[in-house]
């Protein structure tokens, strides 16, 4: 009775040391790289391959609404909000003076793809891809963005 006992605390033990080392790798670390690239006309815009390199503690600009409408947002201020340190990687916008620019799509895929390829030697997995445009409207909208943002995992 005692060694079954025994044994039967020795897999709880065991279970619980693979649970807490399962639960931590979920956790992982997460990076997420965001492309801009514009498609502004005639090389006017600015499109970069954006990534954080700050850690960052959210607690201390969140706040809780108590009735759903009191709020003390007023407390954060915007530019608390900004980080100082990132990388910023060039890229070509999607127009030049005679229209789309393919050769452009394709230098800034080719510089997409290296930057993935090189997450993934470091470790990251690519997990999800999410991305938006805001799109020339005609003749009184000069431009807009096509935004990316790629979430990796390690």
């Amino acid at each position: 009775m005692k060694k079954i006992i025994l044994m039967m605390c020795m897999a709880m033990a065991l279970n619980v040391a693979v649970m807490a080392q399962t639960n931590s790798e979920k956790l992982g670390e997460w990076k997420i790289v965001t492309v801009v690239e514009s498609i502004v006309p005639m090389g006017l815009g600015r499109s970069r391959m954006i990534e954080n390199t700050t850690e960052v503690n959210t607690e201390q600009f969140r706040t809780a609404r108590t009735d759903g409408k009191k709020s003390n947002q007023q407390s954060v201020s915007r530019s608390e909000l900004k980080v100082e340190n990132f990388d910023e990687a060039k890229l070509l916008n999607f127009f030049s003076a005679a229209g789309i620019n393919f050769q452009n799509i394709a230098s800034n895929d080719a510089m997409i793809g290296a930057r993935i390829m090189e997450l993934e030697a470091d470790g990251y997995k690519l997990i999800y891809v999410t991305s938006a445009v805001e799109s020339h409207a005609g003749k009184d909208d000069p431009g807009g963005i096509f935004i990316t943002r790629m979430f990796f995992k390690k």
